[in-house]
């Protein structure tokens, strides 16, 4: 029997030129740092002898397969994705890159999001992906906008109280 999977939707290949650069380090760290030394510590572990009962080498063997798994996916997904840097036309409404202050209507809870790339997101500092239902709502509204939005924990009403790009805003 297969292990037949759908097909993975396609993410937005838009990324910031900070998460362009980040995902480059990785990469290069990848390739120059980390397998060489899984590659050597492979060697020596080939080198004791019986490789069926050596479990340092079946680890190292597996920590290889996904070092060049992830060096294979970085090195596609770097040339399919398009930096976007600097402002847009219209900097008073919400495009890609853009820091968004929200208040819940509701509760009148206030949060601060960027939207970014699928590659660079990371909901411990507000940075959303352009794909998530949230940022898809926020797309071209502006400052005293309303709207409403289907998430995860039910449909929730927000009021935008503002729109920054670049300076003054803060980078990881």
């Amino acid at each position: 029997m297969s292990r037949w999977r759908p097909p993975a939707e396609k993410s937005t290949a838009l990324i910031t030129s900070g998460g362009h650069a980040r995902l480059k380090a990785e990469l290069e760290d990848l390739w120059r740092v980390r397998r060489p030394e899984v590659v050597k510590a492979l060697a020596s572990a080939a080198a004791e002898g019986d490789r069926s009962e050596n479990a340092e080498y079946t680890y190292r063997k597996k920590q290889l397969g996904e070092i060049d798994r992830r060096v294979r996916y970085l090195s596609k997904r770097l040339e399919a994705l398009r930096v976007v840097d600097g402002e847009p036309s219209d900097a008073q409404a919400v495009f890609f890159g853009a820091w968004v202050e929200l208040e819940n209507v509701d509760s009148a809870e206030i949060s601060r999001y960027r939207i970014v790339g699928p590659d660079e997101t990371d909901a411990a500092t507000g940075w959303i992906s352009i794909d998530s239902p949230l940022a898809r709502a926020l797309l071209k509204k502006r400052v005293d906008d309303e709207f409403e939005v289907e998430l995860p924990g039910g449909r929730q009403g927000f009021a935008i109280l503002s729109v920054q790009y670049g300076a003054g805003t803060q980078e990881r």
